[in-house]
């Protein structure tokens, strides 16, 4: 095979994605622009310079590249009998050069794809071809987050429009109120994993339509129960007109539930009873939620909804009642929620975390109103992420070099716990150089930035990093709530602080904005210039970086209203630690060595009761417990007590909070287990 076609069958596939030994062969075709195209293989392939594709010694390296990934491709894994599933999700976020996501539950969808390729089950996603994704931030000269949406142009992206024999493009369509809308599937190749996203910018819809699937989360509920349409009866629709079989279907949130309908409707069109259909749907469907907060689930008017599903409902053969029913508690609710359709229509359900587990089933114990709390059927998978994307290339060297092959053996406890043999004098080498890394990368990027923020950063200094959305509740301002007590932290010149923030507020959140623009003002005054950082346009090349090169990740939001986050788990392989407040994963995860909780986990029903006391938790465990133990050194120099934690870290959360782990046990215990009982 010549050289130029193993680079296009490498382009082909986001494996790339999780090898960066593939995008490094990129980078040298034609660096300016891998740069400029967000680090994307195919536009950097198009723009190739004639003079590397000759060169020997990269025609050598492209060989040894492909030949391993033909191997990976042909390689059965661990789980290739496992059920074959279809994955629902509004989002995924899989690459920075692909912006088909806004927020975290993308970014847990495309870690949960990589990780079934990696375990080869037989697995499909289904999504929405989000083509002006996640937005592009910028700021106006007062720090306030403005937003544009630049398109995604397919072609310069491994996206490929599914097609029939005679070139036309494979369609399903979906009746909103009695208007039909017609949709095309992008076709994504993820390792051995498919994903489709669902398009309904078709010349054969009207204008008005067919910007329904470009971006997500804007223009209020009407457009989002369209959307939700799309996905859930539109998808179950596509998989059915690319003759994709199905044994489990998982909906990762209540946005994709009302695949548990069309379900309902196939079976009953065969001439099954309702009754016998749903059990049919129930037996085959699983469901994921995510979300803590009662505000936080889909809700639609039942006006709106009996409007946009009339002709769905028609077809159903059910009256108005009939239908509002499957989305709510009690019959003369006026409103249809979207996570208790998807709770009544599965066999098994589960929170994200074992906190979430429980807010979960005490958020919805009226379901169950002949139970206990404890005995409501909602269990939890703690959330993961795939090592291989987020750990960059020195922590990958680092591994391979003092630990051998990390992949094959990340679930292997024993294998981890082969860190007690690399020396402290490594362990710290090894987070010096990706804190100074980090650094770097802060200042090749400061000058494209809108926001103007000074850098006085020490390549020496205990770092901080907080970076994720930009939801009130997450308080990314909580450090400097007095500002008096947090400008004591950073006055010690021999004992240095500094934090650098990343994040994105929702367009339409006003608060998540001010909270960003609260920042940049820390950032100007006097007691933290230079040493309070925001990075802008945050995505996931900065996130990847921020958890790679920070001694310390920040989490510290109102208990118990974050579901998981995720975004501290990827610290771990690069021996950062956590400060967090004991929500989500935390409680799982901290066992008195690896890391510090902010508090004790107490909740105050009132805010600002809530927020001074976790304020005054955070000033006290950074002055006595994490400044201290970073700056006490021995004699040469090394924080010993810091590098204990930081082993200990690296033995206790890599394996048990990576992605792996989390999809093995959606085999184990939704996908492939029999249903212990139906919610419904």
């Amino acid at each position: 095979m010549k050289t130029s076609e193993m680079l296009e069958s490498l382009a082909a596939n986001l494996w790339w994605s999780w090898n960066p030994e593939v995008l490094g062969l990129f980078q040298q075709l034609n660096p300016e622009v891998y740069q400029s195209s967000g680090h994307a293989p195919v536009a950097t392939l198009r723009a190739a310079l004639p003079a590397v594709l000759e060169d020997a010694s990269f025609k050598k390296q492209v060989k040894a590249v492909y030949e391993a990934f033909e191997t990976y491709m042909n390689t059965p894994g661990k789980y290739a009998k496992a059920p074959r599933t279809s994955y629902f999700c509004m989002e995924y976020g899989l690459h920075e050069s692909l912006p088909t996501y806004s927020g975290g539950l993308g970014i847990l969808a495309g870690d949960h794809a990589k990780a079934t390729s990696d375990l080869g089950i037989p697995f499909t996603g289904i999504g929405l071809f989000l083509k002006e994704g996640y937005f592009r931030q910028h700021f106006d000269a007062n720090g306030w987050q403005q937003d544009d949406h630049p398109q995604l142009d397919p072609s310069q992206h491994p996206l490929y429009v599914v097609r029939n024999d005679d070139g036309s493009p494979v369609t399903a369509t979906v009746t909103i109120g009695h208007q039909p809308v017609h949709l095309k599937a992008w076709r994504l190749d993820v390792g051995k994993t498919r994903l489709f996203l669902l398009d309904a910018d078709l010349e054969s819809n009207p204008p008005e339509l067919r910007m329904l699937t470009h971006k997500l989360y804007q223009g209020g509920n009407e457009l989002r129960l369209k959307q939700e349409i799309i996905l859930g009866i539109g998808g179950v629709r596509m998989l059915r007109a690319l003759g994709i079989e199905t044994d489990v279907y998982h909906m990762n949130e209540g946005h994709c539930a009302f695949l548990t309908l069309e379900l309902l409707r196939e079976r009953m069109d065969l001439g099954e009873r309702v009754t016998d259909a749903e059990a049919w749907v129930r037996e085959r469907s699983v469901f994921t939620t995510h979300t803590p907060v009662p505000a936080g689930h889909d809700r639609f008017w039942s006006g709106r909804l009996l409007h946009d599903l009339a002709s769905f409902r028609s077809d159903l053969g059910f009256s108005e009642g009939e239908l509002m029913d499957y989305g709510r508690v009690e019959s003369h609710e006026d409103m249809f929620t979207m996570t208790v359709l998807g709770l009544k229509m599965s066999r098994q359900a589960n929170g994200v975390s074992a906190l979430n587990g429980e807010v979960a089933r005490d958020q919805w114990k009226a379901m169950f109103p002949d139970r206990s709390v404890d005995d409501v059927p909602i269990a939890h998978i703690t959330n993961g992420v795939h090592v291989s994307t987020w750990a960059v290339p020195t922590a990958r060297a680092f591994l391979e070099e003092r630990l051998g092959d990390w992949k094959t053996n990340l679930l292997d406890p024993g294998f981890w716990a082969k860190l007690s043999e690399v020396s402290d004098e490594e362990l710290w080498q090894y987070r010096t150089t990706l804190r100074k890394q980090l650094l770097d990368f802060i200042a090749a990027r400061m000058p494209t930035q809108t926001l103007h923020v000074d850098l006085d950063l020490d390549p020496e200094a205990l770092t901080i990093g907080f970076a994720r959305r930009f939801a009130t509740y997450k308080r990314a301002p909580l450090l400097f709530h007095d500002v008096e007590r947090a400008a004591q932290l950073f006055a010690d010149t021999d004992r240095p602080v500094q934090i650098i923030y990343a994040g994105k507020a929702h367009p339409a959140d006003e608060g998540g904005k001010r909270f960003i623009q609260r920042i940049y003002e820390m950032s100007q005054h006097e007691a933290f210039r230079g040493k309070v950082v925001f990075l802008e346009n945050y995505n996931i090349e900065v996130g990847r970086m921020l958890v790679s090169g920070c001694d310390v990740w920040l989490n510290n939001p109102r208990r118990p209203m974050e579901a998981s986050g995720t975004s501290g788990q990827k610290i771990a392989v690069h021996g950062g630690l956590n400060v967090s407040i004991l929500d989500g994963w935390w409680p799982e995860g901290y066992d008195g060595t690896n890391g510090w909780p902010i508090g004790n986990g107490t909740s105050f029903d009132d805010v600002q009761v809530q927020d001074d006391t976790d304020a005054l938790a955070l000033y006290n465990v950074l002055q006595h417990q994490v400044i201290p133990t970073f700056y006490r050194r021995t004699t040469d120099g090394l924080p010993v007590d810091w590098v204990a934690r930081m082993r200990s870290a690296m033995m206790s959360l890599t394996r048990q909070f990576s992605a792996l782990r989390m999809v093995s046990n959606y085999i184990d215990e939704m996908y492939a287990a029999p249903a212990p009982e139906v919610i419904g």
